[in-house]
């Protein structure tokens, strides 16, 4: 309650209040000290109206038409003694300017709290009404508080009203207030004033409370009649005179005690009007409610700090156990490393083991040459001279050859660990919004609900944004990243792609992440993303689109995980070889379905005259077998004097021309005219081998353990010219 009984100008406890007609009040100190001649404000409010700034608060609270809002007795609402001669109705529009008004009404003060302006006649300051309830509740809660004795600071009634010093005594016989030098010359202490009893102010403030307390108010108007009476059409008491001869003839007056009590508990038979009681038994409900929102969140500050704990040891958790996925991982990583260092090691050591039994082979006939040559009998001589000169041509022949001087693997690791998804994937790591927030506002909905009436629920989530930035494509697949609109609550997405040819969108992922990569994609197309949001209460609108251009030619490896275990890869999985007899099946990473591709395998070893078959096949073709035996396989076989073509085990179009080491064979895949076609060393090689392909195809072929190829990509397609030549 503090806060109602100190003054707004000099924030003490009210002294001598004064009751404005704005309602507030103010103390009599600081009213002699804010007010003003009534010529200044009549200056400022001139000036105020051709002002360019109209948002001076001095002038905001004013109509625009007359920039100002002289109050009346009748529109403030306060219920005063009498109807004072200092206060005059609102002037019309006419009158505002009229010097007039404010030469009759000198004084005038502006309100501290509302900045409304009250005019005051000659008596200034002193004509306003003493707030007597305001200040006999100031005295008795500066007592029942056990506070200090309130101190006032009371303005000598001798000097000058502009220049008044501060009291030091009062006179309890002449009721006045003296400074020292007043009393000095007002009030000296000698002859018949010598008798008269002088008291400091706060005991002369105390003594004319006293005197004032129980005597009946006075009309201002009518200094001989008290006030009996209440005027409802001016909201003020009043006396019989005023209500028999005065003003208020013509008015609806009430008896004061009556009125009185109305306003205090209300009429019973009157529900149109709530009065004071009423209203403060409304605002008291609902303190209550406030009070027990209030305590309500207090408590909740304890739950916080426990769940707050539950919480952390949540986080702790989930982080330990991704440290333990990731040391995992590394290990797992390192004996793949070290199977790939065992592949290399074996296969040095066979190539190392084969070298040597070439070479001691290559010595024993060296050796074997020599004593024949010491041979001295001639016919025995050339009886095995042409033999042996036939078998020393073929071993010099062959011998660059199947020495194989160049190794088959590297000695370097062609493996590079990609963290960066996981990398992304922790810096992104972050917490999200969970329904619990929902579940903990409706236990204190009711409180809320009576405290203010809209309460907040879930909204719709906000149109998401995609990230440009973190948007790529790659090859034949397109990774997405988006970010959800602020402040909502999101538990899913929704990913739309469209065919890449401009058709309809078509979900591919809904979840809660905020990245998404699309793989299967065509090659040299446009694609046009976008993403919605959802939860409980709806979905959100589309996001802008993205477009993301796929890769204008085919960049793929070979696929072990699709391939028959007896194949062996390298080179980052573009090499491949066979440890068995048998021929093995072997996938690219790829599949294609409409446009052109062309790729070429290159034949790193070739031995003992095999027969490689190199195309195109299903996903589930049986990789136990040789291209190009079922239904599922499209293929042309070559050795190193001919080719033919098979499909489903049925061989057609012989062709003449064969492969040996370093050979190379193209693959054109048509698929805009649904056809294959092959090229040996850079010319076609027979005519066109497949036609009416329809469908996902991989690259493909079979191989065994005579053969290494190794496969090139991302290439053009040859020219028209070199593809129909022999077509």
């Amino acid at each position: 309650m503090e806060g109602e009984l100190k003054c707004p100008m000099c924030l003490q406890f009210f002294c001598s209040p004064l009751l404005l007609p704005c309602s507030h009040s103010i103390c009599a100190v600081c009213a002699s000290k804010c007010q003003e001649s009534s010529q200044t404000f009549l200056s400022q409010l001139e000036e105020g109206g051709c002002s360019s700034n109209p948002g001076d608060p001095d002038l905001k609270d004013f109509p625009d038409v007359d920039k100002i809002s002289i109050l009346s007795e009748t529109d403030s609402g306060v219920v005063c003694n009498s109807r004072p001669s200092s206060y005059i109705g609102t002037p019309s529009i006419a009158n505002i300017y009229q010097s007039v008004q404010f030469s009759q009404n000198p004084y005038g003060i502006k309100c501290p709290v509302c900045k409304k302006i009250i005019l005051l006649d000659e008596n200034g300051y002193k004509s306003l009404p003493c707030n007597k309830v305001l200040e006999s509740i100031v005295e008795k809660f500066s007592h029942g508080k056990q506070h200090k004795p309130l101190t006032l600071y009371v303005n000598c009634q001798m000097c000058d009203h502009n220049e008044a010093k501060e009291a030091v005594v009062m006179c309890e016989q002449c009721n006045v207030f003296y400074c020292q030098s007043c009393k000095e010359s007002c009030h000296p202490d000698r002859g018949p004033l010598a008798q008269h009893n002088l008291l400091d102010p706060i005991q002369g403030r105390a003594l004319q409370r006293a005197r004032n307390k129980g005597r009946e108010l006075c009309c201002l108007e009518h200094e001989e009649e008290q006030l009996s009476m209440y005027c409802t059409t001016c909201s003020m008491p009043v006396c019989c005179t005023c209500q028999s001869e005065g003003g208020h003839s013509q008015h609806d007056v009430q008896a004061i005690g009556a009125m009185c009590k109305t306003q205090k508990v209300g009429n019973s038979e009157d529900n149109e009007h709530l009065e004071l009681s009423q209203i403060l038994q409304s605002l008291s409900e609902k303190a209550k409610v406030g009070t027990e929102f209030i305590q309500s969140l207090k408590s909740m500050t304890d739950r916080v700090h426990v769940n707050c704990s539950d919480f952390e040891a949540t986080v702790v958790a989930q982080c330990d156990a991704l440290i333990d996925a990731i040391k995992k991982r590394k290990q797992e990583l390192l004996v793949h490393v070290g199977e790939e260092r065992d592949l290399k090691i074996g296969m040095l050591k066979e190539q190392a083991s084969q070298c040597t039994a070439l070479l001691q082979r290559t010595t024993s006939l060296l050796h074997f040459s020599i004593e024949v040559l010491k041979e001295s009998d001639p016919a025995s001589f050339l009886q095995v001279s042409s033999g042996l000169i036939s078998r020393v041509s073929t071993a010099d022949q062959n011998f660059n050859k199947d020495m194989e001087l160049t190794p088959r693997v590297a000695t370097e690791f062609d493996l590079t660990l990609d963290s960066s998804p996981a990398l992304h994937a922790i810096q992104t790591m972050n917490f999200f919004q969970l329904k619990g927030t929902a579940a903990v506002l409706s236990k204190f909905s009711n409180l809320l609900w009576r405290w203010r009436s809209d309460l907040a629920h879930y909204e719709t989530p906000g149109k998401p944004r995609i990230v440009p930035e973190d948007c790529s494509a790659e090859n034949n697949s397109v990774t997405i990243a988006w970010q959800p609109h602020m402040g909502k609550v999101v538990e899913s997405y929704s990913l739309e792609l469209d065919d890449g040819c401009g058709g309809d969108f078509r979900v591919v992922y809904v979840g809660s992440e905020t990245i998404c990569t699309v793989d299967g994609l065509h090659f040299n197309s446009t694609y046009f993303a976008r993403v919605k949001a959802t939860n409980t209460s709806g979905e959100s609108d589309y996001s802008d689109p993205i477009s993301l251009q796929t890769a204008e030619v085919a960049w793929f490896n070979l696929d072990p995980f699709s391939a028959h275990p007896d194949i062996l890869f390298s080179n980052d999985n573009q090499t491949a070889t066979c440890n068995s007899y048998e021929h093995r099946i072997l996938l690219g990473g790829v599949g294609f379905s409409k446009g052109v591709h062309y790729w070429e395998v290159v034949i790193d070893r070739y031995d003992n005259h095999s027969d490689p078959a190199i195309g195109i096949a299903r996903f589930d073709v049986d990789k136990c077998q040789m291209l190009g035996k079922d239904e599922k396989g499209w293929s042309m076989y070559i050795d190193d004097k001919r080719s033919w073509f098979m499909h489903n085990n049925d061989h057609s179009e012989r062709t003449e021309g064969g492969i040996q080491r370093g050979s190379v064979v193209g693959i054109l895949l048509d698929l805009t005219r649904h056809r294959l076609c092959y090229f040996v060393d850079g010319f076609p090689h027979g005519p066109i081998a497949f036609k009416n392909l329809h469908g996902v195809f991989f690259p493909a072929l079979s191989i065994n353990r005579n053969i290494q190829v190794t496969l090139r990509t991302g290439l053009e397609p040859p020219s028209e010219s070199d593809s129909d030549d022999e077509h």
